[in-house]
């Protein structure tokens, strides 16, 4: 799993009605993510395959059935990694602002 693949996986509006729909109900077959989506049956397969190349899906196989299971961590490393590069100068500039209105309030 690399960085791009979770940002392309989560590009496409299909893929991310399927990891909403796994959020909602883990464990869901081809068949029951097929029936709730407006896309064919293959283009439900080679979305889930993205989805799981991005690490983003995982699927085990229960007898004779492949169960597909949602994976939030990838998509929480980018968060985190992103948010947190982000909220660095927002922090910065709030303790800056309060020093300086620290400062008026002596005077």
């Amino acid at each position: 799993m690399d960085r791009d693949s979770v940002f392309q996986a989560l590009a496409d509006a299909n893929r991310r009605a399927i990891l909403d729909r796994l959020a909602t109900r883990n464990g869901q077959t081809l068949s029951a993510l097929t029936g709730v989506l407006d896309i064919s049956r293959q283009a439900v397969t080679k979305h889930l395959k993205v989805l799981e190349e991005a690490g983003l899906v995982i699927a085990v196989r229960k007898g004779r059935e492949r169960l597909h299971y949602l994976n939030p961590v990838p998509i929480h490393t980018e968060a985190i990694r992103w948010l947190t590069r982000f909220e660095r100068t927002p922090i910065k500039a709030l303790a800056a602002l309060a020093e300086v209105d620290g400062r008026e309030d002596d005077r």
